[in-house]
């Protein structure tokens, strides 16, 4: 029976496969490529180098098991072996934080903090509890270590051990109360007519001086009105200790139910708030340890805190209030012996950032630098929901940092004293994750120089000047150095080569040109026996005049159907149109199957993508599904022009942002697009979060103008061709209301041809292969459906 039995299955399997891709002529099978790194291989990441930099760490998982591993790879012995649970937890963190010498450093792992010798390379822990310690950094010069637990401050000196709590929050005083004038004068009377009274006052009032002297021994009591306490340290020289107050008003949240739970019933999730929440209050304080005062940080000299928006000019008849335009501030950035501190501050209506010098003895500051956008601000090393790359030169006068300032990422200085600021790089590309040497003689920083599409990394002299190309293998460079900056860790791929880890030596330190090695090798042979394509790179030109990069997939002219499908990439800002291996791999390959159905295939970095500067990135302010749709409507009419394309074969589909302009494509572009595939997609931006909506539409109660033309359910009644919407049903950022509510929109107004498919254990990223092959199969039915008229 066995013998009869086995060939059967395979049959059954066989026909099942061959059902589930009726109509697909390529060897890739969708079921296959949705399996996501089980097809692929797993990936090397997040490298860091040991102490002494002969060996490097990193995560991996060559054998697909159930999740990554811990392995290391000897420099010396050039050989790689997984390392142990023990052994792992054993090793100190891979964010160190120094003392100026460099001779130690500090880290917190698993909730307790530790001392680390770069000497001898050994760990002391400082503490060992059952509650978490974090936040660890050096103060008083060097000689005690400063750490957060439970809320409260704390110094452990290195010398004696001996562990000090530095602060002592409180929600109120309690003071005691007052009498009015009626009670003030009976208390006197009774202690006029009674001596016993007299005597007992006095013993009191002796022993309340007494516990005064013992309490000016203890922390100040710092009160906090009940607000949550952040970014709590303590300067260099152990003398000022800083910290914010943050106040967040309540804001209701959306419920999204569970329906397929283990225990059987439906269970509610509460998640975000929508956009148009009251912004959250920050206010900063220094307490001064030794002379125990305590006072506001003051900045009401900051310019432009009564900037009104452009976008008012609007509404002429709608008052504009926000009475207190600071955001977010960021933890100081201390000089070396803590006498100043730079400070990062936010606008809560994000079209502000201002750099300013906090002087610890008065918590006064001065501004620096004002970066203003009328748009928002953004950009590399600039900040987008908390501060950007800052830091102190290695005089003591300048300081560092990024700005758009010439509308693109770029890296200037500026002396503190007479606030002359230099830009040490310039030019229309982008500067990405700037650092100083360990000697402090030079940079290190990422740059897209080359191409937009191209990530490599540099080296340049501390004033400036000439460029050193530290890489040179096309695509994306990510750098770890190791300790003495000699070797380079690089995460390295390409457009058709996914991740692997290469090993090269530093040519500031050595010379020469070396060659980079790759140590890993994790393509699994399911993916090394297709031949992938290499997309080629283009520019086209835009309606308004703007060059536009997208990438181009071209099939066999013996296939070639004269359909195409555009691919929109999700995030708003983000980028895909590139030399490197995408994190949409699962889209790649399903590229690479519509190529080899006959497709063209075109994904395009529109208007709001990352890489191209500050115009390409605030081109969709107040107006998503503007221009970011009418590069995908110019894409189109290139691909007809150019390419051969027939203009009622062309599809578009994608995720989050991409399912958004999908819709808005769907609506607003009915003959551009015959057939249009929406996932996890915004039909109303009104239902988004606040942190990323409110920096492009600012919000609805502010400007609903921008709302009602930017989201596709005002524009539902423009349906005409084929739509797909799919949706996790407990997607926790863009919720499944949102396309609950545009599909009752759709109903009411009589459109027949769409439908919706459901995924009730998917969040916004799926994680299940099975949801991602049902996804992708009702995809790839829709486009052979709509635009080829196969069933």
């Amino acid at each position: 029976m066995g013998r009869f039995f086995t060939p059967f299955v395979l049959f059954l399997i066989t026909l099942n496969t061959l059902l589930a891709q009726k109509g697909n002529i390529s060897a890739l099978k969708i079921k296959d490529i949705m399996q996501g790194d089980d097809f692929v291989g797993h990936r090397p990441s997040s490298p860091f180098w040991s102490t002494d930099g002969k060996t490097l760490y990193f995560d991996w998982n060559p054998e697909s098991a159930m999740s990554d591993s811990l392995y290391a790879y000897s420099v010396n012995s050039k050989n790689i072996k997984k390392v142990g649970f023990l052994q792992a937890n054993a090793l100190p963190s891979s964010r160190l934080t120094y003392n100026q010498s460099k001779t130690k450093a500090v880290y917190a792992k698993n909730g307790d903090v530790f001392l680390l010798d770069l000497d001898t390379h050994q760990s002391t822990p400082i503490t060992k509890t059952q509650e978490r310690e974090s936040n660890p950094h050096f103060t008083d010069d060097g000689k005690s270590i400063a750490f957060v637990k439970d809320g409260e401050l704390y110094t452990w000196n290195v010398a004696s051990g001996l562990i000090e709590q530095k602060t002592h929050f409180v929600k109120s005083k309690n003071d005691e109360p007052q009498r009015d004038s009626k009670d003030e004068w009976l208390y006197q009377d009774q202690l006029m007519i009674f001596s016993v009274l007299q005597e007992r006052k006095a013993k009191r009032d002796a022993g309340e001086q007494i516990s005064k002297k013992l309490e000016t021994l203890q922390p100040l009591e710092l009160e906090t009105g009940g607000k949550r306490v952040i970014s709590l340290q303590i300067d260099p020289s152990g003398s000022y200790i800083t910290y914010i107050l943050m106040d967040r008003p309540d804001s209701k949240g959306t419920i999204v139910p569970h329906f397929v739970t283990e225990s059987g019933y439906t269970e509610d999730q509460n998640t975000r708030s929508k956009v148009g929440d009251e912004p959250t209050q920050y206010e900063m304080f220094v307490y001064d340890v030794e002379n125990r005062k305590n006072y506001p940080v003051v900045l009401d000299n900051l310019e432009g805190l009564d900037y009104v928006p452009e976008y008012t000019k609007d509404y002429p008849d709608k008052t504009y209030e926000n009475e207190d335009r600071i955001g977010y501030i960021n933890a100081p950035n201390w000089n070396t012996d803590g006498s100043k501190a730079v400070l990062d501050i936010q606008a809560n209506d994000y079209k502000d950032r201002w750099l300013v010098l906090l002087d610890p003895k008065t918590g006064k500051v001065e501004q620096l630098d004002r970066q203003h956008d009328e748009a928002w601000i953004g950009g590399p090393g600039i900040g987008r929901y908390r501060g950007g790359d800052l830091g102190w030169m290695p005089d003591g006068n300048k300081i560092w940092f990024m700005s758009e300032k010439t509308g693109y990422s770029h890296l200037y200085t500026m002396d503190i004293n007479n606030k002359k600021t230099k830009a040490l790089t310039s030019g229309e590309f982008e500067i990405y994750d700037a650092f100083l040497s360990k000697d402090k003689n030079r940079w290190y920083f990422t740059s897209n120089k080359t191409h937009p599409g191209d990530r490599q990394f540099y080296s340049m002299a501390l004033k400036g000047g000439k460029w050193e190309k530290l890489t040179d293998m096309v695509g994306r460079n990510d750098i770890v150095l190791s300790p003495n900056e000699k070797k380079m860790a690089i995460l390295y791929s390409y457009s058709n080569k996914p991740t692997e880890l290469f090993i090269k030596d530093n040519p500031v330190e050595t010379g020469g040109n070396p060659k980079a090695e790759q140590i890993t090798k994790s393509n699994s042979d399911a993916f090394n026996a297709y031949d992938w394509k290499d997309p080629e790179i283009i520019t086209f030109k835009a309606s308004d005049g703007a060059k536009v990069h997208a990438r181009l997939y071209q099939p066999e002219a013996s296939v070639k159907n004269k359909a195409a499908v555009i691919f929109v990439h999700g995030a708003g800002y983000l980028q895909n149109a590139h030399n490197w291996w995408s994190s949409y791999f699962r889209e790649y390959m399903f590229h690479n199957l519509l190529v080899d159905n006959g497709y063209t295939v075109l994904d395009i970095d529109y208007r709001g993508s990352a890489g191209y500067g500050r115009d390409w990135r605030t081109g969709i302010y107040r107006h998503m599904g503007g221009k970011d749709l009418s590069d995908q409507v110019d894409g189109a009419k290139m691909l007809v022009d150019d390419y051969g394309i027939d203009t009622d074969k062309i599809g578009i589909y994608g995720g989050s942002y991409g399912g958004f302009i999908t819709l808005m494509g769907m609506f607003n572009a009915p003959d551009t697009f015959s057939a249009g595939g929406a996932i996890r997609s915004v039909g109303d931006w009104a239902a988004y979060n606040h942190g990323y909506t409110a920096r492009i539409l600012n919000t609805p109660a502010t400007d609903s103008l921008a709302y009602k033309r930017s989201s596709p359910i005002y524009f539902a009644d423009g349906l005409q061709g084929d739509l797909l919407i799919l949706h996790g049903m407990v997607d926790d950022n863009v919720h499944f209301q949102d396309m609950v509510r545009l599909s009752q929109r759709l109903i009411e107004l009589g459109k027949e041809d769409w439908e919706m498919a459901v995924y009730p254990v998917e969040r916004h990223g799926f994680v299940e292969p099975s949801s991602w092959t049902d996804e992708y199969t009702r995809i790839f039915k829709l486009f052979q459906k709509s635009l080829l008229g196969k069933e």
